[in-house]
């Protein structure tokens, strides 16, 4: 079936719902945090659903997948601050974001595969 917007691709809703999420989570951190940790996490977990819709659009493959491994470099950066949050004490249970995280990295993961390979 052919996906008619970003919106379609799961991996993208599964990024917004992380992102959401990492605004839900933030609202309680320390108001010291707020442009340090609290805006650089909102900033790398909105980047991963964004540089997904992005990608969507191109029309070449090598560029499509640049986007998404773009994505899954926020992705990680969004890893990182997860478990720095906890060590803060900022979050105590992490599983929901990290499930999320990891639901979405497999999907980017396949879908640049696919690409690729429908390349060859």
């Amino acid at each position: 079936m052919k996906k008619n917007t970003f919106e379609d691709l799961i991996m993208w809703q599964k990024a917004h719902q992380f992102t959401l999420l990492v605004y839900s989570t933030t609202k309680t951190f320390p108001k010291e945090e707020t442009y340090g940790l609290t805006s650089q996490f909102k900033r790398a977990a909105t980047s991963i659903a964004a540089n997904i819709a992005e990608g969507y659009k191109k029309k070449g493959l090598k560029d499509k997948v640049r986007f998404f491994n773009i994505s899954h470099g926020s992705l990680e950066e969004c890893r990182y601050y997860i478990i720095l949050s906890k060590d803060l004490g900022y979050i105590n249970n992490i599983d929901k974001l990290n499930n999320l995280i990891n639901e979405t990295g497999k999907l980017i993961n396949a879908y640049s595969k696919a690409i690729l390979n429908s390349n060859s």
